[in-house]
Order: C-alpha cells, then sequence, then structure tokens
C-alpha cells in the first residue's frame, strides 16, 4: 500500500514549558545555599574571637562570677560553679579581668582590650588595642599587669588602662576614647601602684631625675581627666544631640563624642 504524507508536515518537538526554565535557576540556587553557608562559617573570627555559651541564660538571671582559665575568660554561675559562658582569643591569654555592671572588661597579652556582655556573653561589644604594650605586657615589670585595668567611676561608666607611657580613658558604653595623659618627659608611670581615694584614682609617677617634686610624681585622674584647677568640663556620656566642650586639660583635646 503506497505511502500518503500528511498534510500537516513533519513533526515537531514540543515546546519546552516557560515553568521549567524559570525551575532551573532557582534549583541551582537551593544548591548553592549550602555552599554560600559553609563558606560563611569558614571565615576566621574577627580578632580571633571564640565565644561559647554553656547555658541558656533568662531574664533577670543572676550576674555570674568572672575568672581566667588559662587561655579563656570564664563566667560561672556562684552558686554551684557552672560555667556560663567562655570566651578565647586565637593566639592570646588573658591577663586581668575588670568588672563593671553589664561588662567583663578583659586584658590580653597581645596588648588588646575588649569588653564582653557579662550576663550571657551574647557579644564582644569592642575591641581597642593598647599601642606598643604588647612588648611591656610580656616583661616581669609588667607584675602581671596589676592596676593596668581600673574604673574612672563608681558605676563602672569609663574604664582607665594605664601603662608606663600614657593613661588612656575609654567609654565602657562602646570604648570610646575620651582623653589621653602622657607621661612627664623622663617619668613613667606604674599601674601596679595606683589606688582610688573617694571619687579620684591615684597613680604614681615616678622620675628619674631626684630633683622632681614629690608632687609630680603622684597625680590624680577621675572621668574628666587629670585633677587640675579649672580644667574644662568633658562630655563622657553617649551622644544625644547636646554636648558641650570636649576639650580637657588632660593632655590632649580630642574628637567630639561619636
Amino acid at each position: 500500500m503506497p505511502f500518503e504524507a500528511s498534510g500537516a508536515g513533519p513533526a515537531r518537538p514540543a515546546p519546552a514549558r516557560r515553568g521549567s526554565r524559570l525551575a532551573l535557576p532557582v534549583v541551582l540556587g537551593l544548591l548553592a545555599l549550602p555552599l554560600i553557608t559553609a563558606a560563611h562559617h569558614s571565615r576566621p573570627a574577627p580578632y580571633g574571637d571564640h565565644v561559647s555559651v554553656h547555658a541558656r541564660v533568662d531574664t533577670g538571671a543572676t550576674v555570674p562570677g568572672l575568672r581566667t582559665r588559662g587561655r579563656a575568660v570564664e563566667a560561672y554561675e556562684r552558686t554551684t560553679g557552672r560555667p556560663r559562658w567562655t570566651y578565647t582569643r586565637e593566639g592570646a591569654r588573658p591577663l586581668a579581668l575588670l568588672t563593671a555592671p553589664g561588662h567583663a572588661v578583659t586584658l590580653w597579652d597581645d596588648g588588646l582590650v575588649t569588653d564582653t556582655a557579662r550576663t550571657d556573653g551574647s557579644t564582644v561589644r569592642w575591641h581597642r588595642a593598647i599601642p606598643g604594650s604588647a612588648a611591656w605586657l610580656g616583661t616581669p615589670a609588667a607584675r602581671g599587669a596589676a592596676g593596668v585595668l581600673n574604673r574612672l567611676d563608681p558605676r563602672g561608666r569609663m574604664l582607665a588602662v594605664i601603662t608606663p607611657q600614657r593613661i588612656a580613658a575609654y567609654r565602657s558604653a562602646d570604648g570610646d576614647l575620651r582623653w589621653v595623659l602622657p607621661a612627664e618627659p623622663g617619668c613613667a608611670f606604674e599601674p601596679a601602684r595606683s589606688v582610688r581615694h573617694r571619687d579620684a584614682l591615684m597613680v604614681a609617677q615616678p622620675c628619674g631625675d631626684a630633683s622632681t617634686p614629690w608632687t609630680s610624681q603622684l597625680i590624680a585622674v577621675d572621668d574628666l581627666g587629670r585633677l587640675v584647677p579649672r580644667r574644662t568640663p568633658l562630655g563622657n556620656e553617649l551622644p544625644d544631640g547636646a554636648h558641650g566642650d570636649v576639650r580637657t586639660r588632660a593632655g590632649k583635646e580630642l574628637a567630639p563624642p561619636r
């Protein structure tokens, strides 16, 4: 029987559905999500920070105690001694701790100062480097960094970092540098020889010149800087849109609060 050609012409492949073309990029994107997530988690933590939370903290939880254990800062329950959180930094060891309401300030042997949320360890609020301090902190003269960290007011809103070369004051809330007081030429601060007297922090500043009067070898500071007559007030509060002059007689003029 002879073959009769159909008038419909040669058969054509069925057109691809539009939904299939749209689905391919979506599928590829979903497959890439695990790779993106893995790349995010593989990035090194800033400053080598590693915070591990060991116990869930509810609202109104008691303030934990703080201690150093080896290369870690540890917050622990005062009643049971169980750790609440630990904080370590790669290649660094904690030297000193300073506590304030809500704050756990740590000095590390590489010259970095950090502030961690004390109750739950949820965040490391800020990091500040102390210029030229790492070499000094590794010497016997540093005496385990005794006195390097000090409060400048009873509530711990201002922090003093004392090294032989200078005293630097930071706002605890955000680590903002508020003022710097350099040691007098030929003299050096001794952090371990500091003591609080009422609202002032007294710091020894021995000088090599025997003729230097003793009054110049002991200074007094508070949250506003060095205690001297007629000093210019310094606004250390968090920015709220109204600030006065930010100059201080402590030694250097600083930028307006940020």
